[in-house]
């Protein structure tokens, strides 16, 4: 067996191509295996944890280097010698006809032109990225191996000219019912997708499209996008250009999990959508099933189901569903103001509280709501020398009263925990100031969450009579009350995206791999490839060089 090899200083072909060139390679006679790759450290690892020696051989992540391994080294030479041949074998299509050598050429050949597909290595792509939003063009970024702060830099650039960049390694996303990348063929439909994740874009498309429902838009992220350095900004820009598009009912976001903090804005720009959303965190924990327009999944398959039967949300004397004011909660039981503070502190921010968990912040004084403030009154500091609120609920009524007078105060909820040894009638106490506080304050939503049955000693059914007569909405659990609270802090129109609609039409230009224009030209979109090679052969200094005269 004898090795052969062969290299092309700064000889640059796309990752697909030298694909089919290394296949057709291998499967010559005589040729036991062969590799056809840009010589990038990584690339090399792989060679030689599959058996290729590169010893003594010198070359640089820009050049192009062929091995072959075959029964003797003529027929090693011959192979090689038919790299040029299979290099040139292209399918038929506008890729095979003229490729303009620059994105500006083919901007101007293609001005309908929207999109810039980029899948060029990636110590180029964050440039190309940058031209073409210089352009004025949305970018999908496949590439990989992007530096975290060109990724930050670029959706930066596109938020301030109303563009998205959809990655880096953005592999999946369907616009204006043509899909790019690897992204499956489903039909039109009402349902929009923003993911950081690509199968999982994959995965909630079919679905829909299986349950029969359709897509509207899927718009990919990159999976970086919701870390802490970039901000979760194509995320964002996503569901407010979702919430802005007529033809969207439905939103569905799915993502690995975010940090807390990401989170929140995501769910925070989702809350004020104005449209119902499906939110998929994949493997984090779930506030709730519903929270006012929020709906958590926790499958792909459930995402999708939800997204294309999506239910009403849970009851509640819901009022215009659009005060900007605050959340107060008192709690008598310990355990649902804890339950409380996990579902809402995903939703709401800042959330101050005395049990505080996750990113809910402890409050200075227990005393005074801040902000939204969720408080167990069961809790040693307010019984030391008094009996627990279960028993006397004086001082959570005085506490009602001081939040009510509140301008701030949109929404309070409140648990009735009946049973024995509780407060025998606690509805008689609470309905009369409740009563009072919904004639003085109509805009004021009040919810109870409680707890008991028909058997216990103060009658559910009564107590639940008297506190919806008074104009409380009564649940019998706290997700129910988080949903309805939270409805009622959310705004009913969609925020005003910062990403301008996209065209009715699709056409694009791509910079990369040809299968993707060969791809969109077969779904009958506008597309024009760019014969791309990497600027100065690959010489970073003389790069650099030509860069600073074309600034100028």
């Amino acid at each position: 067996m004898t090795t052969k090899h062969e290299i092309r200083r700064g000889a640059y072909a796309d990752s697909v191509i030298l694909m089919k060139v290394q296949k057709g390679l291998a499967g010559l006679p005589g040729v036991d295996d062969a590799a056809v790759v840009m010589a990038t450290p990584a690339n090399k690892d792989v060679l030689r944890s599959t058996g290729f020696d590169l010893t003594g051989i010198d070359v640089g992540a820009d050049d192009l280097l062929i091995v072959v391994k075959a029964a003797d080294e003529q027929t090693a030479a011959e192979a090689i010698a038919q790299v040029d041949g299979l290099m040139k074998q292209r399918p038929s299509g506008g890729a095979a006809g003229f490729r303009p050598k620059s994105l500006r050429r083919a901007a101007d050949m293609l001005p309908d032109a929207s999109w810039v597909i980029v899948s060029v290595p990636g110590r180029y792509a964050a440039a190309v990225a940058d031209e073409a939003l210089a352009l004025g063009k949305h970018v999908m970024l496949y590439s990989d191996n992007v530096p975290l702060a060109d990724e930050a830099k670029l959706k930066q650039k596109a938020r301030a000219s109303g563009l998205l960049v959809m990655g880096p390694d953005c592999g999946t996303a369907i616009i204006n019912g043509v899909g790019l990348g690897f992204a499956n063929r489903v039909q039109r439909g009402r349902i929009g997708v923003v993911g950081a994740s690509g199968t999982g874009i994959q995965a909630i498309t079919v679905a829909v499209h299986q349950l029969g429902g359709g897509i509207s838009q899927a718009i990919g992220t990159g999976g970086r996008d919701l870390k802490e350095a970039v901000g979760g900004i194509t995320m964002i820009d996503g569901i407010d250009l979702l919430a802005a598009d007529a033809e969207t009912d439905v939103i569905v976001i799915v993502s690995k999990p975010p940090s807390p903090h990401i989170a929140q804005a995501v769910l925070n720009a989702a809350r004020t959508a104005g449209k119902p959303v499906v939110i998929y965190f994949m493997g984090q924990f779930a506030p709730g099933q519903r929270l006012g327009n929020l709906a958590f999944a926790q499958s792909l398959q459930e995402a999708a189901a939800l997204a294309v039967a999506p239910q009403g949300r849970d009851g509640g004397a819901e009022k215009d569903g659009n005060n900007k004011g605050y959340l107060r909660g008192l709690f008598s039981g310990g355990t649902l103001a804890y339950e409380c503070v996990m579902m809402c502190q995903a939703v709401l921010a800042p959330l101050y509280t005395n049990v505080p968990v996750g990113t809910a912040q402890p409050l200075a004084d227990v005393h005074a709501s801040q902000h939204h403030t969720i408080v167990d009154m069961g809790e040693d500091v307010f019984t030391q020398g008094r009996l627990h609120p279960m028993m006397d609920g004086s001082l959570r009524l005085r506490r009602l009263q001081k939040e009510a007078a509140d301008p701030d105060t949109a929404v309070i909820l409140l648990d009735v925990l009946l049973g024995d040894g509780a407060q025998a009638d606690p509805a008689a106490e609470l309905a009369p100031a409740i009563a009072a506080i919904t004639q003085a304050r109509p805009d004021i939503a009040i919810g109870i969450i409680l707890i008991g049955t028909d058997s216990d000693p103060q009658n559910s059914d009564g107590q639940i009579d008297q506190l919806e007569q008074a104009g409380a909405a009564v649940f019998r659990s706290v997700d129910g009350a988080a949903a309805m609270a939270i409805g009622q802090l959310a705004a009913v129109t969609a925020a005003a995206s910062s990403v301008a609609p996209l065209p009715q039409t699709f056409a694009a230009i791509n910079v990369g791999v040809e299968t993707f224009h060969d791809s969109l030209q077969a779904q009958g979109a506008s597309v024009i490839q760019v014969d791309w090679r990497p600027p100065a052969g690959g010489n970073d200094k003389l790069a650099a060089i030509l860069a600073k005269m074309k600034g100028r």
